[in-house]
């Protein structure tokens, strides 16, 4: 009884996957490309998109958006920056997913990172690649496809 409801529940969620990926396909097929982006992430992107749409005029305005812009700030004489605490929290979430995606399968990302991060050893701590990754051409506004105003 337990294993035929495991079964129902994993064919439903097979559907819906498959479901996304047309609906990602349809819309916005370019999200696709990148490696390390997945349908899902696609899709919590797209959405995070779709109810700012007047916010994004740049891709530093969508790295805010999903909370991976530099702010500054200082405590004396030493100024300094830190990545954004705020924004979409969802949107945060698939890119973080996407940055150790992109680390682990694509070469040219893992470069990237070592190019920028000499002699650092635990990719999780202040890496640069949550803004590399707003810059790809799936992401940026204006594209066609995406819901996000022309420039």
């Amino acid at each position: 009884m337990l294993a035929e409801r495991i079964e129902e529940l994993t064919a439903q969620i097979n559907e819906l996957n498959q479901r996304l990926t047309r609906l990602v396909e349809r819309h916005a097929p370019q999200l696709l490309e990148p490696v390390g982006i997945g349908s899902d992430s696609a899709v919590t992107l797209l959405i995070a998109l779709g109810d700012n749409p007047e916010r994004l005029n740049t891709e530093a305005s969508f790295a805010a958006l999903c909370g991976v812009s530099p702010i500054e700030y200082s405590s004396g004489r030493r100024s300094t920056r830190r990545l954004n605490y705020g924004g979409d929290r969802q949107a945060n979430a698939a890119l973080h997913r996407i940055v150790f995606t992109r680390l682990r399968h694509d070469p040219r990302t893992r470069a990237y990172y070592e190019r920028r991060t000499p002699g650092r050893q635990d990719p999780t701590r202040d890496h640069p690649m949550p803004q590399a990754v707003c810059r790809p051409r799936g992401l940026q506004p204006g594209q066609t496809g995406l819901p996000c105003p022309a420039l």
